[in-house]
């Protein structure tokens, strides 16, 4: 969406993103072939990022156009995929992701759907998908409360993010999503997740956040300060354990 510059806001946290961000669990694509997805159907993933998304259906033996708009983005995709004869990435955005109609046979959209104009997708979507086609849309949601380290890590976002709440904000719940797929909704369901993180890699997953305040910026070193603190007050081992639950959602939506 314009107001938070959704294709440009991550062009120089390229690295950061690639290096840090997590992945998502095989259970979720197991769960879709449980829908009736199968490995042979094309998928195409909408808003691709670097990649990562594009990697879980790649691994589980799927061919994978990634739409991505941000070429910094697009570009690190390209270089970590670079080896797989099954992966192609093209220049598109959500709404108009210049595919053929009825090309698609899976829809694929990770963490990006909030930044869409949902009724623009919904009709692109139907445009492009198969007859047989599904559209699954999934995101790590971070998990904000049920350790000392958690809570402590939400605090220091609303307290020196950027737009972090507007940001937040954007996430959508469970009735919302069966309301945007309509009558050919199919279900949701949630997997937990985690990444074990030590200083370093937990700085760097939070400077791949949109909304952290970068160097030069008021709110930086005293983020990273509190950051530090945070850490040394949580860490078992050297390490603290970031949390999430992988929600995804799946059907057919309406045009």
């Amino acid at each position: 969406m314009n107001d938070l510059r959704s294709t440009e806001r991550f062009s120089d946290r390229v690295e950061d993103y690639v290096r840090y961000r997590p992945d998502y669990p095989r259970a979720l694509v197991d769960w879709l072939h449980g829908l009736g997805v199968r490995p042979d159907w094309l998928v195409a993933d909408i808003g691709a990022g670097t990649g990562i998304s594009s990697k879980l259906f790649l691994d589980a033996g799927h061919r994978v156009t990634a739409v991505e708009p941000n070429a910094a983005m697009r570009a690190a995709a390209e270089r970590w995929l670079a080896d797989e004869h099954r992966f192609s990435a093209k220049e598109g955005s959500a709404e108009a992701t210049g595919l053929p109609g009825q090309a698609v046979d899976l829809v694929v959209v990770a963490q990006a759907f909030h930044w869409f104009d949902k009724d623009k997708v919904r009709a692109e979507f139907a445009r492009i998908l198969s007859a047989r086609g599904l559209v699954t849309v999934f995101w790590n949601s971070r998990r904000l409360t049920g350790t000392p380290f958690l809570e402590g890590y939400e605090r220091l976002l609303l307290e020196y993010g950027l737009d972090y709440r507007g940001v937040a904000e954007r996430y959508i719940d469970d009735a919302s999503m069966a309301r945007w797929f309509g009558q050919g909704y199919r279900g949701m369901a949630s997997f937990p997740h985690g990444q074990k993180l030590d200083y370093e890699s937990l700085l760097g997953r939070l400077m791949s956040s949109s909304y952290a305040p970068k160097q030069g910026h008021a709110n930086h070193e005293p983020m990273l300060h509190a950051l530090r603190a945070l850490f040394d007050d949580t860490q078992e081992g050297g390490m603290v354990s970031f949390d999430y639950d992988t929600r995804v959602f799946a059907g057919r939506p309406d045009a």
